[in-house]
């Protein structure tokens, strides 16, 4: 999380300022159908998400945000472009945010009223520059949409809100290219203290699009930046949001559900170690703890990353050994180590619940900020 960033509240969500890092998403829906655009909100809700955003690309859709923002449990935010009267709307509907540029709203007094509208609500503006979309003249002037052309147009958007006395104000800075990306986030962070909203824009299909934004937000968060993150994936937006705490698990950033950790498998591995490592993942992606389990295929590191997880299990000749918490439980058969650990972990769910209970939440710490 970067700390030096001002704080901003999206709804109940705070960004910036040491808060964690939110992870949020995009319905690809379209906004003109509640039912529709509830049940993926409905989706991603389960999945983790935090902050959710709509297409507002008509009248039609900025009048139906109400029902939505009725109905939705996260903050809303509205995508706004071209036409100041689709924000107005959108604000009087009730969304917790708004995602646009002032430089393409057009004529100073239109982004007045967006901002005097806003101001009134307290509701927060995303400066969105996209590398695709950039202002004609910082194309002619740098010849294609390089880090310091993305940086020179945030800087002309924010520069129009704080002329107009508003601060409310989160910042992304997001192209395909991973480079061009890091490199203008940096840019950016060293000139303004607004929260950053980080992202790896049309990052592609959920394999190479992972990949890609595993790079490019692993890079920005180690380097401390970034205080709310989407991934952006050509397909279910429920697996951006699982990828995004992905991301942040494997920084130490955020913990929502367990970790896993298996052995690439070699020639001496005598179990069908992928098999059973898919089918253990599968089973408890949504396990309600962040326990970490291990699904190790032979002797030479098995039994040590087994013994160090919270569960595990360390495979030999057509069977394995089953740990918990550093001790071994019992060996079982191959047909049945997914069972076995499965079992396992939903027993030690259990225990710490009925802990938890007894003798209230401070006895134990799930480190489950999510």
């Amino acid at each position: 999380m970067a700390e030096t960033t001002r704080q901003i509240q999206l709804g109940q969500v705070s960004v910036g300022g040491g808060a964690p890092v939110s992870v949020q998403s995009m319905c690809n829906t379209d906004t003109r159908d509640t039912p529709a655009t509830l049940a993926q909100i409905e989706a991603l809700v389960a999945a983790g998400c935090e902050i959710v955003r709509c297409a507002v690309p008509d009248m039609d859709a900025a009048r139906n945000l109400g029902a939505i923002v009725a109905a939705c449990p996260l903050p809303l935010v509205a995508d706004i472009h071209f036409d100041y009267r689709l924000a107005l709307t959108a604000l009087e509907q009730g969304v917790a945010g708004l995602r646009l540029n002032p430089g393409n709203i057009g004529e100073r007094w239109k982004i007045a009223e967006v901002v005097k509208a806003c101001a009134e609500r307290r509701v927060p503006i995303r400066i969105g520059v996209n590398g695709g979309s950039l202002e004609k003249e910082l194309l002619a002037k740098y010849g294609h949409p390089t880090a310091e052309a993305m940086v020179e147009s945030a800087l002309g958007h924010i520069r129009l809100l704080e002329e107009l006395t508003y601060q409310e104000i989160k910042v992304s800075l997001k192209a395909s290219n991973i480079r061009r990306t890091v490199e203008a986030y940096r840019l950016l962070a060293q000139q303004v203290d607004y929260p950053l909203h980080i992202g790896i824009t049309e990052a592609g299909t959920t394999w190479s699009g992972t990949i890609k934004s595993a790079v490019g937000l692993g890079t920005l968060l180690y380097a401390g930046l970034g205080d709310t993150l989407r991934v952006s994936l050509t397909g279910d937006p429920v697996e951006e949001v699982r990828v995004g705490f992905e991301i942040l698990k494997s920084l130490g950033l955020r913990q929502r559900g367990p970790v896993f950790v298996s052995c690439p498998t070699c020639g001496r591995c005598q179990v069908n170690l992928i098999a059973v490592a898919e089918e253990v993942e599968k089973r408890l992606h949504d396990l309600p703890l962040p326990l970490t389990i291990a699904v190790m295929g032979c002797v030479v590191n098995g039994p040590g990353e087994a013994r160090e997880a919270d569960l595990g299990i360390a495979g030999g000749k057509g069977q394995g050994l089953l740990f918990r918490q550093g001790e071994v439980v019992r060996k079982v058969a191959e047909a049945e180590l997914a069972d076995a650990l499965v079992e396992e972990a939903w027993a030690l769910v259990r225990e710490r619940q009925a802990a938890v209970c007894v003798s209230g939440p401070a006895s134990v710490n799930y480190n489950q900020d999510a």
